[in-house]
């Protein structure tokens, strides 16, 4: 049993409790600003499933598209994040208000390969989220925006007795992204912009010790708890081409976002054969060096009115996710043992189709489907990272309340069908093999545009 898992190859990009074994000691909060963050976090959480790890529903219209337009839309202060350059298309100040409420549907059905028993596994859960948007016209030509959200992550809880409680229990990497930003309009129809991501990463992993099948064959599972919080820092840059009145094309890119997690090891449960082994190689009070990766991503679109009552939008994305599997490893003690993994994900792509129909004067219909293909392959996938392609079906509508007021509400679909995994790290965490059945996120949206 190697302290720094030099032996095992992680199946996650955050390769937490699979290298390292040791006792932790808890990390407190040490500001109440970091305290009122996290609580923020747990409101703008979001859900694993998705081609990689970034959401674009953010509670905006958005959703009622899924995301077609998203860099060249420029509708409403949510442009402060998916094209800053947009801003200098809005007048007046403007705030976006977003909540989201989903469902994630995610059940694993284990077969006859799985050698552990207990039940299968079920994380699924509502999950509350939601965003908000302002700017502001500085001038005619250079205007300035702010946003808080979250739209990076995966959140996942199991049963703790499940079949692969030692592979995950529970398996939390989340960020919330505060963001300020600016526009300038360099010329007619053509303006640029550019937003500074300030993003506090949560990070947290629990899974359970085989003590029967180590050093202890009459006692129950132990538990291993990661936890630990940083920020990260990233830019979104953007540029918005007006050909005319009816035409428009918008091109973003956003910077990796690096996320530097040192959690310290914390045991409970553990018999007292592993506990004296564990204790005698040094590790049971253990800091980790985890480095984690939130990838650059380019977006292209384009918006189009045909007619007074039609428009229609498409996007082309990538998404860099190749970097979030090389992990930094290290273990700070008496020694430092460094290693980088690369667990070998895959670059994702995107593309999307919408439309907005104009039904009367207050109401705006839109609908939209887009696909993201896979961070991972089938025989990559593991209990902390159950991923796979996605596709969405939007459908939305808005509402002008009034000239300063305009109310949204969106459904989406974010299917990722089956999605089938076996994991096998030898006879400690034993084999875990089936099939994440009809997994989906069920995406509400609920927002508010005001005008001041």
């Amino acid at each position: 049993m190697e302290a720094t898992a030099r032996s095992r190859k992680p199946e996650n990009g955050r390769a937490g409790p699979i290298l390292v074994w040791g006792k932790r000691a808890m990390r407190a909060m040490r500001h109440l600003c970091t305290s009122a963050v996290a609580a923020c976090l747990l409101f703008l959480a979001a859900p694993a499933l998705a081609g990689g790890l970034y959401l674009y529903e953010l509670g905006t219209p958005d959703v009622g598209l899924a995301a077609a337009g998203y860099a060249a839309r420029a509708q409403d202060a949510s442009t402060v994040y998916t094209n800053p350059a947009g801003m200098t298309r809005l007048s007046r100040p403007e705030l976006m208000l977003g909540v989201q409420p989903m469902y994630l549907n995610m059940k694993f059905s284990p077969n006859s390969s799985t050698t552990n028993t207990g039940p299968d596994g079920d994380p699924s859960a509502w999950i509350p989220a939601g965003s908000l948007f302002y700017t502001q016209p500085v001038t005619k030509d250079f205007h300035a925006g702010f946003g808080v959200f979250g739209n990076f992550g995966l959140s996942l809880k199991y049963e703790d007795n499940w079949v692969g409680r030692y592979y995950a229990q529970e398996a939390t990497l989340q960020g919330i992204t505060f963001m300020p930003a600016v526009a300038y309009r360099v010329a007619p129809g053509l303006s640029v912009g550019a937003g500074l991501g300030m993003m506090y990463g949560y990070f947290k992993d629990t899974v359970a010790i085989a003590n029967s099948r180590l050093l202890d064959p009459l006692i129950g599972d132990g538990q291993l708890k990661l936890e630990d919080h940083d920020w990260g820092f990233n830019g979104k840059f953007g540029i918005l081409y007006e050909l005319d009145k009816a035409t428009r094309f918008g091109v973003t890119y956003m910077t990796q976002t690096k996320l530097n997690f040192s959690p310290k090891t914390e045991f409970t449960g553990l018999g007292p054969g592993l506990q004296a082994f564990l204790q005698s190689r040094g590790t049971l009070d253990t800091t980790l060096n985890l480095g984690v990766t939130a990838p650059q991503a380019v977006m292209v679109s384009a918006f189009h009115d045909f007619t007074e009552k039609l428009a229609l939008m498409a996007n082309v994305g990538w998404e860099q996710w190749s970097k979030f599997g090389q992990i930094q490893v290290g273990i700070v003690d008496n020694t430092t043992r460094n290693l980088t993994t690369n667990l070998n994900y895959k670059d994702t792509w995107h593309g999307a189709l919408g439309a907005q129909y104009r039904v009367s004067d207050p109401w705006l219909l839109t609908a939209g489907v887009s696909y993201d293909s896979s961070m991972i392959d089938d025989d990559q996938r593991s209990p902390s990272l159950p991923v796979g392609d996605t596709w969405r079906f939007a459908l939305g509508g808005l509402y002008k309340y009034s000239e300063k007021a305009t109310l949204g509400a969106a459904y989406e679909l974010a299917w990722g069908g089956n999605l089938p995994m076996t994991v096998s790290r030898g006879p400690v965490a034993g084999t875990v093999s089936g099939e994440y059945k009809d997994t989906a996120i069920h995406v509400l949206s609920l927002n508010l545009d005001y005008k001041f």
